[in-house]
């Protein structure tokens, strides 16, 4: 797409941001022959959060952990329309472990603890024990995450892994954290199978909505967004271009490189916290905003040489709760489509081997040909949870080797390394009084719709289906006054699968 294409110095509607939620908004404003529209974004494409780069040797890393699962026809439609062939998209199962007193414990941990030590497991049931005697003593609700995390599966669990598993994701103790957002994400163990499945020696089958998803061939999760952005007016598209201020007195939106759009409603994917301090007149809301938690996330990939070994099989993603690697979860990322990676016959240089100290019994001057995999993993970062950004890649590196997924001798052939200082919307205990204050008021007084995964702080609804419809929702109000169902009832759009809407 171009960024030198004639810009509307007036809209109906300024769209901030073309990943989902910004894309969600124009596709819905373009089904309905709303053409006056226009979606800015500071990137040179489409995909914002749920993008994909490559590094110089040929290796896709997604920005994240995505996958294609979804509660909505809707979204299904456009996806579907965007990339229609049968060849376009991979179908994959979950395949999904925990890293645990070193095993690999099938995914979810908690329906699966046969597989750790006997004492371990004594623990684990011990603790499920005690908590549903307190489930039958408690009146009153958990007040926070590390409550219902003890309240529903015991002490030994939350001690040998969701405590520091969450953690590492949230960088924010399970203590300042709420609970309501948790729906669909957690599996509550049931105590009469878990019991059944040590004495058997059984372990438990998928959970969850991901049990199943799709990814797509080729160009990763970005290509997806890139080809939805491809079935609208390219006229509709700024790239290149970010907003520094905001007068919202007369509703005009200042860009980077001078120019500036006026328009009528806006809605806004950018962080919350950042858009209040563009906007002239929200200054009242700073103080609020100031208060939203997050963490920044750092995306590390790792691409080799060779043949996958049998060790990592037709692994997924992978959770690592303990403290012998800085990454919290682990990509099998060649696993999603063999074009995450360069073909065989691409000859490359060896950079190291996984343990450094072995490098130089292996060729690193010579280019040589595959076959090729790769990891992508991520670490989490916060005031309360610091990292040292410089050893970071190395870390991972090691982290690799202690936790098994690489053997010291392995070769890497390209390595990548990303932070996005918004990564996770952190549930506080207090975020959902902030939202109260900040949306609406942003909307009411400002018509800005503030949305998206950072746009609307809500984790809950934050997958890419999610944002994608808040997009599509955020349209709706903005033109007839509907209801924002997936903003606003995040429990019952998780509940069901959305059919009442198609493109």
């Amino acid at each position: 797409m171009s960024a030198t294409v004639a810009t509307p110095t007036s809209v109906d509607v300024l769209i901030i941001g073309a990943g989902p939620t910004g894309l969600g908004a124009a596709k819905r404003l373009n089904q309905l022959k709303h053409s006056n529209f226009l979606v800015v974004d500071a990137q040179a494409e489409a995909g914002g959060l749920a993008s994909t780069d490559v590094t110089p040797e040929g290796f896709l890393f997604d920005v994240g952990g995505h996958v294609i699962f979804s509660h909505y026809l809707y979204f299904d439609d456009c996806i579907n329309e965007a990339l229609p062939k049968p060849d376009d998209w991979y179908e994959h199962e979950r395949v999904s472990y925990v890293r645990s007193k070193g095993a690999w414990v099938p995914y979810p941990y908690q329906n699966n603890i046969t597989m750790l030590p006997v004492e371990e497991q004594v623990k684990c049931i011990e603790g499920m024990i005690d908590a549903a005697e307190e489930r039958a003593r408690a009146s009153t609700k958990p007040k926070n995450f590390d409550e219902w995390i003890v309240r529903m599966m015991g002490t030994g669990l939350a001690d040998l892994f969701m405590r520091p598993y969450n953690f590492k994701v949230w960088a924010t103790p399970t203590t300042e954290m709420q609970c309501e957002w948790l729906g669909e994400r957690v599996a509550a163990p049931s105590l009469k199978h878990v019991v059944s499945n040590v004495l058997n020696k059984k372990v438990a089958g998928n959970w969850g909505p991901n049990a199943t998803f799709r990814f797509p061939a080729r160009d990763g999760t970005g290509g997806i967004w890139k080809a939805v952005a491809k079935t609208l007016p390219q006229d509709r598209f700024k790239f290149g271009q970010s907003v520094q201020r905001i007068d919202a007195t007369n509703k005009v939106a200042h860009l980077s490189d001078g120019s500036s759009i006026a328009y009528r409603s806006m809605i806004s994917t950018m962080p919350l916290d950042q858009i209040t301090e563009m906007t002239d007149e929200a200054a009242n809301l700073r103080d609020v905003s100031r208060g939203l938690v997050y963490s920044s996330t750092h995306v590390i990939g790792v691409g080799i040489r060779g043949v996958l070994p049998p060790r990592i099989g037709d692994k997924c993603w992978l959770y690592f709760p303990e403290d012998d690697c800085p990454f919290y979860r682990a990509t099998v990322f060649s696993n999603y489509s063999p074009y995450n990676c360069p073909q065989e016959d691409v000859k490359l240089r060896t950079l190291q081997t996984a343990d450094p100290a072995l490098s130089a019994q292996v060729d690193t001057e010579t280019e040589r040909a595959g076959p090729y995999w790769s990891l992508m993993l991520e670490v989490s970062q916060s005031t309360q949870k610091p990292v040292d950004e410089a050893k970071l890649l190395a870390d991972s590196i090691q982290g690799l080797v202690n936790t098994g997924l690489c053997s010291p001798d392995d070769e890497i052939v390209s390595t990548y390394h990303r932070k996005f200082h918004h990564g996770y919307p952190t549930p506080s205990l207090v975020r959902d009084g902030q939202l109260k204050q900040l949306l609406p008021e942003l909307r009411d007084k400002y018509a800005i719709w503030s949305r998206g995964r950072f746009g609307s702080y809500k984790y809950e609804v934050a997958n890419q289906d999610h944002s994608f419809m808040v997009g599509v929702e955020a349209v709706d109000n903005v033109l007839f006054g509907a209801p924002e169902c997936t903003l606003e009832s995040p429990d019952w759009v998780n509940g069901r699968r959305n059919t009442e809407r198609r493109l």
